[in-house]
């Protein structure tokens, strides 16, 4: 049985599966099996899984109706063999020491849950390094530390699970901001974390930002995320409830922006003025708290004012820069 089962969802990732693919097989960390689930893939995606499993015997290939990525994903799960788990979205790529870098300290440290850094690639940019840190901790810390998003952030990858946190726990299908929806749920099913910030992980952002694409109501899903988020925080590690607030301002905002950049004609009008009411109604919060920039702090005093003020602000922010914090 292998020690690791290694997760990919693919769909629709033609041009960039062979990049991710190649990236896990050459990791220096051999006992795995890589589950690639073809989620229905209108391409050659499912062709091309199959090719990789008759050349590797570590690769298992699941087809299956299109589902989305949390489908895919449990998919995986209920497939997996290993002692450990690890997903890997099917754009991306990891250094070819990643596996074996978390498994060291999970085994060191006798933990639950593994993680490492990630650099955020965009085209033309040179991703950020991020300042060393090691740090053994709780579930409480953890769920601070990813709700802050400094160090580590509520994404799936770049982490190494024990597969027991899995026995009861799946990714909630049917939703956008599947990660978010599942971060705070897998923290508590944990007592130890190791955390460390060596980036090992290469999360590729297509088109340039996070605010680019076509503008969905099922955005809307990454507000309620982190509103379910709040109240596992307030049933279980109330002192973190200003850090859960602030996730929910920074959800907001992320999605109004988002609608703003596309350039999107409608939104349901009730969504708008519930967004706007929100975020003015946190005013004195928003503009205490640290984790936001000097940039959005100033951004958001225009939204106070004028909203069609806010969107050119929006709009230019999004020329310059490809990250909109």
């Amino acid at each position: 049985m292998p020690e690791i089962s290694i997760i990919v969802p693919v769909y629709k990732v033609e041009k960039y599966l062979d990049t991710c693919v190649r990236s896990i097989l050459e990791q220096t960390f051999a006992d795995f099996e890589l589950i690639l689930v073809d989620d229905g893939s209108p391409d050659r995606c499912g062709a091309l899984c199959d090719a990789y499993a008759a050349e590797d015997e570590r690769i298992i290939v699941i087809h299956k109706e299109n589902g989305g990525l949390s489908s895919a994903r449990n998919a995986g799960i209920e497939a997996a063999r290993g002692n450990y788990i690890g997903f890997v979205d099917s754009d991306d790529s990891i250094a070819p020491d990643m596996y074996h870098f978390l498994y060291e300290n999970m085994k060191k440290e006798q933990a639950d849950l593994s993680m490492c850094g990630l650099f955020d690639v965009y085209a033309g940019r040179e991703p950020k390094r991020l300042p060393e840190y090691y740090r053994v901790m709780g579930p409480e810390e953890a769920v601070e530390m990813v709700l802050k998003a400094e160090i580590v952030s509520v994404t799936a990858v770049n982490k190494l699970y024990k597969k027991e946190i899995f026995c009861k726990l799946r990714f909630m299908e049917g939703r956008q901001a599947e990660d978010a929806f599942a971060a705070v749920d897998i923290l508590m099913n944990c007592k130890k974390i190791v955390v460390s910030s060596r980036q090992k992980y290469y999360y590729v952002h297509r088109g340039g930002s996070i605010t680019t694409g076509k503008f969905s109501e099922r955005d809307m899903d990454v507000i309620e995320a982190y509103q379910y988020n709040y109240g596992l925080v307030a049933r279980h590690y109330p002192r973190l409830l200003p850090v859960a607030r602030m996730r929910i301002c920074w959800a907001h905002f992320w999605v109004l922006d988002k609608w703003l950049a596309a350039g999107e004609a409608e939104l349901p009008g009730q969504h708008l003025k519930e967004m706007v009411a929100y975020l003015r109604g946190n005013t004195g919060f928003i503009l205490r708290r640290p984790e936001f920039t000097r940039m959005r702090k100033l951004s958001f005093l225009i939204l106070l004012f004028h909203f069609k003020l806010y969107k050119i602000a929006v709009l230019q922010k999004r020329k310059r820069e490809p990250i909109y914090e």
